[in-house]
């Protein structure tokens, strides 16, 4: 598959250009996104099917993968499975040509981090990645070390680790930053409305049930064997007591 390397703003943290894995059955708007994110300086490569998305992943490493849901071996559910059983913190960024909310949050569900539906603008899904390389710490400058602590959570903010209790927390780009939010206003009962404006950069479609799903995952990440630390305020939202 096709790689190509240019200058651009958006770098891995050690400087390298990002990495991003297009994987779309039509090959026009496969080779159409592939043109629009070279021209971010990143280094693509495209894959037309679920088998050759898995092979392509595992040699390439990609940091982002753009990913269409209706493929012609298996979906891209199963990629995305196949995906994050490797490398769980790999961005994913899902196509999609259905609208109805049981797609979107089957996507995000199997680990994706946003979704896009068909028919969509380049601008659009360029937006989405930068958000989600972003939340995943994809910055050429180092920020400053950050540590956040709410009772026995830590979370670095520069090293992207976060242990509670001494124990490592493997969590995905998008929980992390769903968690990062929580831990920068701890004791702050803070709405769903919120949350999706701040971690998620815009409504969702006005989609709360995305916060609920992922507040799910983190509480079952973070509270095994533990106290619970995010609570929920009825009619309001959630709150972080450590």
């Amino acid at each position: 598959m096709e790689t190509h390397t240019k200058a651009g703003t958006l770098r891995r943290p050690d400087g390298t250009p990002v990495r991003v894995l297009v994987v779309d059955d039509e090959p026009d708007l496969a080779q159409l996104l592939g043109a629009v994110l070279r021209q971010e300086g990143w280094q693509v490569r495209t894959a037309a099917d679920g088998g050759s998305a898995v092979r392509e992943a595992r040699e390439f490493r990609p940091d982002a993968v753009v990913l269409d849901v209706m493929l012609p071996d298996f979906d891209g559910l199963e990629v995305m499975r196949r995906l994050r059983a490797e490398e769980p913190r790999v961005c994913v960024l899902f196509l999609t040509a259905r609208d109805a909310v049981e797609d979107r949050v089957a996507g995000i569900t199997a680990g994706g981090d946003d979704y896009v539906t068909k028919p969509f603008s380049l601008e659009e899904v360029l937006a989405r990645l930068h958000g989600l390389l972003r939340r995943a710490g994809m910055t050429r400058a180092a920020a400053e070390t950050s540590l956040l602590v709410a009772g026995d959570l830590t979370m670095d903010e520069d090293a992207r680790e976060v242990t509670r209790g001494g124990e490592v927390i493997d969590l995905t780009p998008t929980e992390f930053e769903l968690l990062r939010f929580f831990m920068r206003n701890p004791r702050r009962v803070l709405s769903k409305a919120r949350i999706l404006d701040e971690v998620w950069c815009y409504d969702f479609g006005g989609q709360a049930h995305v916060v609920e799903l992922y507040v799910s995952y983190l509480r079952k990440k973070l509270d095994n064997g533990g106290p619970p630390l995010i609570q929920t305020v009825r009619g309001v939202g959630y709150v972080l007591k450590p």
